[in-house]
């Protein structure tokens, strides 16, 4: 294996055209440079080098090693710069998944933040399911991912060693009821009040927030009848404005709630969804690390202001 600093050596002796000359260039000794290229010779098998009274005159073998090592030792400094860049977020990309409903909320807060920071930097955003995202994050396809899987207790998956996840807060759930409803005005309101009430919730086998609403219901003490599953909110929403039912429906998507419904806390409240990124346990690169740094601070912006954005009109207190 080739030495890069001796073949730096022998393209300076080539270029100045002498031992000295090379060794004030790198600020070398004499002798110095002469080992170098003493040493590169032993590991090539070949002489490079021929001293003469001029200076120093290169063989054909030194020629040849000469043109190439410029090319390589060109090819390295290329690639320091390229280092130095991707450790001060001048330069590389930064893959994040997100779920649905945080594209929706704090995520385009977080990638406007971020690209204000670092705008040498491509920032791709992809929307994927929880099973999946963990699945390309461990894969290398993904950098980072938002979960608002609850884990823990509710959490019947093996033991996730090879992905870290960092909690950013929690998402409260609230309950949604069509205008009109008896609900809409009570004084106070419990899940167990809905008892009886067909419910709209998220499908059990690519989201979370199903086990959130299970336990709540269970720990009011009663079975749902489910009236409609789907994933997707905006569907969930327009199924209550129709008064199919109820649902269950968490903070995030409230702050740009339709009007045709109302949304109520309850008490006591539901178990809130857990917001947290995932990221592959050991090395962060840079660029991760500064995005992690930008979804906490937006995180507590988005808590800071959730008193404000919960009272207004529609979200009574219980």
């Amino acid at each position: 294996m080739l030495d890069s600093r001796r073949l730096r050596v022998l393209v300076e002796v080539a270029r100045h055209g002498s031992f000295s000359a090379a060794a004030d260039a790198l600020g070398y000794t004499q002798p110095a440079i002469s080992r170098q290229i003493a040493t590169l010779e032993a590991e090539v098998g070949a002489i490079l080098v021929r001293r003469v009274p001029q200076g120093a005159v290169l063989t054909e073998a030194g020629r040849l090693l000469t043109d190439r090592g410029e090319a390589i030792l060109a090819r390295l400094q290329d690639a320091e710069a390229e280092l130095r860049a991707l450790s001060g977020l001048q330069a590389g990309t930064l893959r994040l998944a997100t779920f649905a409903s945080a594209a929706a909320s704090v995520v385009p807060l977080a990638v406007a933040r971020f690209r204000a920071l670092h705008p040498d930097l491509e920032l791709l955003v992809g929307m994927l399911d929880h099973d999946e995202s963990i699945a390309r994050l461990r894969t290398g396809e993904y950098d980072l991912a938002l979960t608002h899987d609850p884990g823990g207790d509710l959490d019947d998956s093996p033991a996730r060693t090879d992905v870290d996840a960092i909690g950013l807060f929690e998402d409260p759930m609230y309950v949604v009821v069509p205008v009109g409803h008896r609900a809409a005005d009570a004084r106070t309101l419990s899940m167990a009040d809905l008892s009886d009430e067909p419910w709209m919730l998220a499908t059990g086998n690519t989201c979370p927030d199903w086990r959130l609403f299970m336990r709540a219901c269970h720990d009011a003490g009663f079975e749902p009848e489910i009236a409609f599953q789907n994933d997707d909110y905006a569907a969930i929403l327009g199924f209550v404005a129709a008064g199919v039912g109820v649902a269950l429906i968490p903070d995030m998507v409230t702050r740009n709630v339709r009007d045709d419904v109302v949304i109520r806390e309850l008490d006591p409240p539901p178990p809130s969804r857990p917001i947290s990124v995932l990221m592959p346990t050991g090395y962060r690169s840079p660029a991760a690390a500064a995005m992690l740094a930008v979804l906490h601070e937006v995180s507590q912006a988005w808590v800071r202001d959730r008193p404000v954005l919960a009272a207004r009109a529609g979200v009574l207190s219980a």
